[in-house]
């Protein structure tokens, strides 16, 4: 990989490969695999890992907004795409962009009915979510009567898909209730489909739930942190590769004398002589405050630096008085050896909040 000149995300296309066939080797050959892309493919770049995945035949693509999915037309993709929670007020741009949208509640799915008869159309693809214990978005199982003689009234549109979301499959711990939703769901879905006539796609598993719950995979499954380097345990870690290594540089070095302070609202004052570096990269770039003041770490020439005080819109201030280095020396901030996950943990928090926060503002280049 080449040395960085700036601040920079490094994307390893060939990783995103090693990840999509692993989840892949997991399920049947005829299980469809739906990646999911929104958020800017996890901080990553929706476009660039959408056209590979389709090089790749997925066969689906979630995003969780019609403007993602619209972005990503425009990029060229002719990929199904799902839109997980889409919004009344984009009805018509997702119909004219062939985007499929997640009916989710009685107010979302009579607001689509009056769009597509208004727009003529006839069998458009769309996606009933059941909820089954995540309680965020879905019909209940009371619902069912109600849909059913929705969809019967009309043949303006045609269920794609039946789903629901696990709301703890990585943790081995909540077995039982995540056995417990698969249950519900194979009821719901034996009713519904019942009812309806015809068979729609059946899909459940995220990434752990591919991974946990093999007897779930259905017709589909959906996976958006496993393609992107983590398997949620360090039993499938191993398996993964992280795609993204976020890079940077010194800037400045810095002699602190003893009660001299760093950086912002003075909240770091040094008890001794240290050595500092400043990093271009900062809260506007994705790190936020919260890994300032010696909870966060950067990675200069193979040992941690820590950050010192509070983190600054475009800079921090990291600790490297016993590490040898000079300004210009390349700064590692999470890649494969110390991962964006090993990073979050710093702070409290996990991987996918810390890689989606990642602003466009910061270059990405793409190892192919």
């Amino acid at each position: 990989m080449p040395k960085a000149q700036e601040t920079v995300l490094e994307i390893d296309l060939k990783a995103l490969k090693h990840n999509f066939e692993y989840l892949k080797s997991k399920i049947a050959n005829n299980t469809k695999i739906l990646a999911v892309v929104k958020a800017f493919a996890y901080g990553n770049d929706a476009k660039e890992i959408a056209l590979y995945l389709e090089n790749l035949q997925v066969d689906y693509f979630a995003v969780a907004y019609v403007h993602e999915g619209i972005l990503l037309r425009k990029a060229g993709v002719k990929t199904p795409i799902l839109v997980l929670h889409p919004q009344s007020v984009n009805f018509k741009a997702l119909i004219e962009n062939c985007l499929e949208p997640s009916l989710y509640n009685a107010k979302v799915f009579n607001e689509f009915m009056s769009i597509v008869h208004q727009e003529h159309q006839t069998n458009y693809p769309v996606h009933i979510k059941f909820n089954t214990g995540l309680n965020r978005l879905g019909f209940s199982e009371s619902d069912i009567d109600y849909l059913i003689s929705k969809l019967k009234e009309t043949n303006a549109i045609n269920v794609k898909s039946v789903f629901s979301h696990l709301a703890a499959s990585e943790d081995l711990n909540e077995k039982a209730f995540t056995q417990n939703q698969i249950k519900s769901f194979k009821e719901i879905t034996k009713e519904f489909t019942s009812k309806l006539g015809y068979k729609p796609m059946l899909h459940i598993c995220n990434t752990s739930g591919i991974l946990n719950y093999p007897e779930a995979h259905f017709d589909m499954v959906r996976t958006g942190i496993g393609l992107y380097g983590f398997g949620n345990s360090e039993k499938e870690n191993k398996h993964f590769k992280p795609i993204g290594t976020l890079k940077t540089i010194i800037s400045q070095i810095h002699s602190i004398k003893k009660g001299e302070s760093v950086g912002y609202n003075r909240a770091y004052k040094s008890d001794a002589f240290i050595k500092t570096a400043t990093l271009p990269i900062g809260h506007a770039d994705g790190i936020g405050r919260p890994y300032g003041n010696g909870k966060g770490y950067v990675i200069i020439n193979a040992q941690k630096a820590y950050i010192i005080g509070n983190v600054c819109m475009d800079m921090i201030m990291v600790n490297i008085t016993n590490i040898d280095c000079k300004e210009g020396d390349e700064v590692i901030v999470f890649g494969t050896e110390s991962t964006s996950e090993d990073l979050a943990k710093a702070a409290n928090t996990i991987s996918y909040e810390l890689i989606t926060a990642i602003s466009q503002r910061v270059k990405r280049l793409y190892l192919k």
